[in-house]
């Protein structure tokens, strides 16, 4: 989905060298979590209880730096529209969620947005 990343996320933007980055895949990547044999994730997510991973690009992890990316899991798992909300690692998550996976992509930048906000 194509953003306007100085527009609708203008701390991330000013936190990013790259300013012509216009899709949200460069900073969070959202794939339906679906099961398979061969998938290493499955045992951390199950289909049934998280719909979706979320992967926090490299990009997105550097300007919101570890303690970011911590406050960022901990304000996710505060999510209404998240029925199930788990961390794997600093930049991976399983979500159940009803929405789609662009809307779960934006809220997630919604927060690391106004986490990079109150930064400064």
């Amino acid at each position: 989905m194509r953003i306007d990343i100085e527009k609708e996320y203008p701390s991330i933007a000013k936190a990013i060298d790259e300013k012509d980055l216009d899709e949200l895949r460069y900073f969070v990547v959202v794939d339906e979590n679906y099961e398979d044999i061969d998938d290493e994730e499955l045992d951390v997510f199950e289909p049934e209880n998280y719909n979706y991973l979320v992967y926090v690009t490299e990009r997105l992890s550097a300007a919101l730096g570890e303690d970011g990316l911590r406050y960022l899991i901990a304000k996710l798992y505060d999510v209404k529209e998240f029925e199930n909300f788990l961390d794997s690692e600093l930049d991976l998550y399983g979500v159940k969620s009803d929405l789609d996976s662009d809307s779960v992509a934006q809220l997630v930048l919604t927060i690391a947005d106004e986490i990079l906000g109150a930064k400064g």
